[in-house]
């Protein structure tokens, strides 16, 4: 009887494993939520890096191409002239799964896409513009059910951003180059 039953649970539970396996495909008309936590680091070498939280929605177009809209909290940054600042990005992507459609447990993608950035809580004396610029995101979610992954990425912003500070010989305009490096993990949820 023990063996019997034994048998019958692992026909059951390879089956809704099987079914699982099918499920996990990404396709057209899927929705995903991601959370993450996001440590960036500025380019520029003079300015500190920062950790924040950041989630993303989208939704698949195609089985192999999604859409996605993102954003984080604020990152707070420090320059080493003591000056301080916060910027907080908001993206909007188009992403590439090429193994979008099968059944894979392993879903690598690919994003291209726009990013406008905030910067707000500027030291006295420094005012730095919002900025648009191009991202480049590569990421991959690992899926653990037909409806959780978990998710690690890595983007790149080519932001040139201008600013004017108050200076001992008057207020100066210029630019640099801010163009943050981002890396994140957390969950993506499907459905």
């Amino acid at each position: 009887m023990f063996k019997t039953t034994l048998v019958s649970s692992a026909i059951l539970v390879g089956a809704l494993f099987g079914a699982s396996q099918a499920a996990m495909a990404y396709e057209a008309g899927d929705i995903l939520i991601r959370g993450n936590v996001i440590k960036e680091d500025p380019d520029s070498g003079r300015i500190n890096t920062d950790k924040t939280f950041g989630g993303s929605v989208g939704v698949m177009v195609m089985d192999k191409l999604g859409v996605t809209l993102g954003s984080s909290g604020k990152f707070d940054h420090e320059v080493d002239s003591g000056d301080k600042f916060k910027s907080q990005p908001i993206d909007l992507m188009a992403q590439f799964y090429p193994l979008g459609g099968n059944d894979a447990r392993i879903q690598p993608y690919a994003g291209i896409g726009a990013n406008y950035t905030r910067f707000s809580n500027e030291s006295d004396g420094l005012r730095i513009d919002n900025a648009w610029a191009p991202k480049a995101e590569l990421g991959v979610d690992l899926m653990i059910t037909d409806f959780l992954a978990v998710n690690g990425f890595v983007n790149y912003t080519d932001i040139n951003v201008d600013y004017k500070q108050n200076t001992a010989a008057g207020r100066v305009s210029d630019d640099f180059d801010y163009d943050p490096v981002a890396v994140g993990a957390g969950v993506t949820f499907s459905f």
